[in-house]
């Protein structure tokens, strides 16, 4: 056990703490450009039906598009379909100039077939207005599209199973499937395999599911090539980040309050508010934000390119803080998705320093930068949890330690409670 010390504020919160190896295997590219758990996962490109189980960080995006370069042009697939669960995580397959590092092809994506670029804050009607995308794709000679699940889903629902025949469907953080029956776009993984006609690759950095249902039947799973790689061997492997500290706040009285006892504006932080269901929410999502943002310091206005909110901290520095909680202005928030997936900044440390999200920003979300994720409220979801500390297990050139903050408040008396 371990004490993680606050140099800005004086607070500490008592921590588990892991001291990783730093042998920069995980990070060290062969003549391809390819780490580690890439090169693991390329090795067996040939499979039609692939399962990559690696935590987050390790590189699932690039080994997807190194298999799909290859299933494309050696393998006789027409197309590669990403399927991703939240638009935010499209950016995670934007260009990549691949050949730049050995590599035989560069990954590209036309923007009409990135459908998590287009506006709106509505996951659902968005997703549904994209199906006939899906199907002029389809009937194009373009190789790669991104969509969301529920793009898909819907896609799949109303051209049917047989319209994707001979083509890559890519599943990322694919513990969002279930073999429950209840699940849609389990059972229409269940129709692929059953036709038989497609290649999958399927991809997590959890393969559970905190509602305990499985993820694949046996018999489905059965049908998988599994390509594991472990969280130890990604965190020990690394070039920069030395350690990881895992902590949990008890509070009382308003979290917004605790927030500014453990939330350093030196370290770059993703924070995580209640569902307004939870116990810690004070029920308006807005004032929340408010809040944390005034305990930063002073607003100064807000950026016009990025529209991330401008505040004076109380050491003089201007803090960059984007708003993914507020969804009350829906050109807004979608200048500040674009700026957060702006690849141009992705290698920026001064890009932005502080993220507030609510449902977003947990899974696949991809900023190097982030040394703290703290998040309010107790999480039931295993999955949930792994997801988030992954945000801020990234390494990046001098990011040596990175930290999970949970701040829960303090339960009744009662022992059982509060164990």
């Amino acid at each position: 056990m371990d004490i993680m010390n606050n140099p800005t504020n004086t607070y500490t919160v008592p921590s588990v703490s892991i001291s990783t190896a730093r042998t920069g295997a995980s990070s060290k590219a062969n003549e391809l450009g390819m780490r580690d758990m890439q090169e693991r996962a390329y090795a067996k490109r040939g499979e039609q039906y692939l399962l990559i189980k690696s935590p987050p960080a390790s590189g699932k995006s690039r080994a997807l598009m190194f298999i799909a370069l290859d299933k494309l042009h050696h393998q006789g697939l027409q197309q590669a379909i990403i399927v991703v669960p939240e638009r935010s995580i499209g950016g995670s397959f934007a260009d990549e100039p691949l050949s730049e590092h050995g590599f035989y092809w560069d990954w590209q994506v036309a923007p009409q077939w990135n459908l998590c670029n287009a506006p709106g804050a509505d996951e659902i009607r968005v997703a549904k207005s994209k199906v006939d995308t899906v199907r002029k794709f389809l009937e194009s000679t373009d190789k790669v599209l991104v969509c969301t699940h529920a793009t898909f889903r819907f896609a799949v629902e109303e051209l049917g199973i047989h319209a994707f025949d001979n083509r890559l469907i890519a599943i990322d953080e694919f513990h969002h499937v279930s073999s429950n029956p209840d699940n849609k776009l389990g059972s229409q993984l269940g129709a692929f395999i059953a036709r038989d006609k497609v290649h999958l690759v399927a991809m997590t950095g959890s393969y559970f599911r905190g509602d305990s249902e499985a993820v694949l039947g046996p018999a489905d799973e059965g049908k998988f090539e599994t390509v594991t790689y472990t969280y130890y061997e990604q965190l020990n492997g690394y070039q920069w980040l030395k350690s990881l500290e895992i902590g949990y706040f008890f509070y009382t009285g308003s979290y917004v309050d605790a927030v500014t006892k453990v939330l350093d504006p030196q370290l770059k932080t993703i924070v995580h508010i209640p569902n307004v269901n939870a116990r810690e929410s004070l029920k308006d999502k807005e004032r929340e934000v408010n809040e944390i943002m005034h305990g930063l310091g002073e607003w100064k206005g807000v950026d016009p390119v990025t529209s991330f909110h401008l505040i004076e901290g109380k050491d003089g520095r201007l803090l960059k803080v984007a708003d993914l909680v507020d969804d009350s202005d829906l050109s807004m928030r979608s200048r500040v998705l674009t700026a957060l997936k702006d690849s141009a900044q992705k290698n920026n440390r001064d890009h932005v320093d502080i993220i507030i999200a609510l449902g977003m920003a947990k899974e696949g979300f991809d900023w190097i930068w982030c040394e703290h994720a703290l998040t309010i409220g107790y999480r039931s979801s295993l999955t949930e949890i792994v997801q988030i500390i992954g945000r801020a297990t990234r390494d990046a050139v001098g990011k040596e330690r990175s930290r999970f903050t949970n701040l829960i408040a303090e339960p009744a008396a009662e022992q059982s409670a509060v164990a």
